[in-house]
């Protein structure tokens, strides 16, 4: 596991980001996120860049699970639905990696409330680099 799954850059602390592991596939990444009030949009609901950047930083940290400690990944793309309206509170992100080359990752992941909904979900294409 790469040690950057782990650690919180000041976005993911804002974000209430906590890395979960994988599931009993080893291919699903599991992390979860508190949606806070201030988040809300005039409806009382989470505002979708919030969703947006959950779901960004669910491909990116998925990524980087899988990736050796020597690289990293910055996101090239991110194409985002939003599905249902997201409540405050805990969200749970489901990622995995689609398509892997040297040097490009596909990753898939979703946004899971508290009632097993799915409210938002994206595919983010990611560029391998080395740290060095």
């Amino acid at each position: 596991m790469n040690d950057a799954a782990t650690h919180l850059p000041p976005g993911a602390q804002l974000l209430g980001r906590e890395w979960l592991g994988f599931d009993e596939t080893g291919q699903i990444a599991l992390i979860r996120f508190q949606a806070q009030v201030a988040f809300t949009n005039r409806h009382g609901t989470v505002q979708g860049g919030f969703l947006a950047a959950m779901l960004d930083s669910a491909t990116g940290i998925c990524a980087l699970a899988k990736l050796s400690p020597d690289l990293t990944v910055v996101t090239k793309s991110l194409d985002t639905r939003f599905l249902k309206p997201a409540a405050v509170g805990p969200i749970t992100a489901r990622a995995r990696v689609m398509e892997q080359t040297e040097r490009d990752m596909v990753v898939q992941a979703e946004l899971i409330d508290t009632k097993g909904i799915t409210v938002a979900d994206a595919t983010a294409r990611l560029r391998i680099l080395s740290k060095k």
